[in-house]
């Protein structure tokens, strides 16, 4: 399967007394992993000209410094990826792994983090899983709670909403959906990561709002990494991961150092027949 996608996103420098140039990091670039199955060139264009480079952060994710100048600026992307046109992996015999078995690299993935208030959820967490079998199942009731107790609408977001907040208010978008579960797995001992990425409306009915980058999170069991949810509570085709870290702290799709405002924002996800 064939997907086409990218974005046009555009910003002006903002000040109470002068306009001027905004440093910016951007994670817009799609995840190295994905880079095999480009089936046409990903670049960033800029409506000016402008320099812009590349580097990999500590999570493995492309980010893109850039400076956004006196009257604004556009980055644009347009690409097409292969896809396998299967949905989200299922392994319902996945098993959990006591903490002293996991590897270095993963324990990262227990602790709490900005968005992710573990000591807050965690008699929360155990008094609501603690009876689940541990593995798959009791991933799968955090993410069928997750989903239940939370209200989507974009009108229900803000900057500043961690899982504890999403938790008290039962509001938010699908960022707080996987702030929420992720939270909720790492208090069960289970580490959890943060995903953004383009995810269309493929092989399911389309959705009367505009097209949206989507966030999701990962879980290590049996020994790898698996996709879930918290949102959507089902397995979905052709997600094109972007950036993963600890929460959106580290998978933060643009951060601004200084005052801008965005202008545009307008992302395409489209399953097409051809390259052309």
């Amino acid at each position: 399967m064939l997907i086409r996608a990218g974005y046009d996103i555009s910003f002006t420098p903002t000040s109470p007394i002068t306009a001027s140039p905004v440093p910016m990091m951007a994670m817009l670039s799609i995840h190295p992993s994905r880079h095999r199955d480009l089936k046409t060139a990903h670049r960033i264009t800029t409506s000016r000209d402008v320099p812009l480079y590349d580097y990999r952060d500590g999570f493995g994710n492309v980010c893109t410094r850039v400076t956004i100048p006196d009257g604004g600026l556009t980055l644009s992307c347009d690409f097409t990826i292969e896809d396998t046109g299967l949905p989200d992996r299922q392994t319902p015999g996945a098993i959990q792994h006591p903490v002293d078995e996991l590897p270095d690299e993963v324990l990262v993935y227990l602790l709490g983090s900005r968005y992710c208030e573990t000591d807050r959820l965690s008699d929360t967490a155990w008094s609501l899983f603690g009876g689940v079998e541990p593995g798959w199942r009791r991933v799968a009731a955090i993410v069928e709670f997750t989903h239940d107790h939370i209200e989507f609408g974009y009108h229900h977001a803000r900057p500043t909403k961690t899982a504890w907040d999403a938790h008290q208010e039962r509001q938010g978008v699908c960022r707080d959906f996987a702030h929420l579960a992720i939270t909720l797995c790492r208090c069960m001992n289970i580490p959890a990561r943060y995903c953004t990425g383009y995810l269309g409306d493929i092989g399911v009915p389309p959705s009367d709002s505009a097209m949206d980058f989507s966030a999701w999170f990962d879980v290590y069991l049996g020994g790898e990494w698996h996709t879930f949810d918290a949102r959507h509570n089902k397995a979905r085709t052709g997600r094109i991961l972007m950036a993963r870290g600890r929460d959106a702290t580290d998978a933060a799709l643009t951060t601004q150092f200084g005052s801008a405002t965005l202008d545009r924002f307008e992302v395409h996800t489209d399953v097409v027949d051809t390259l052309g």
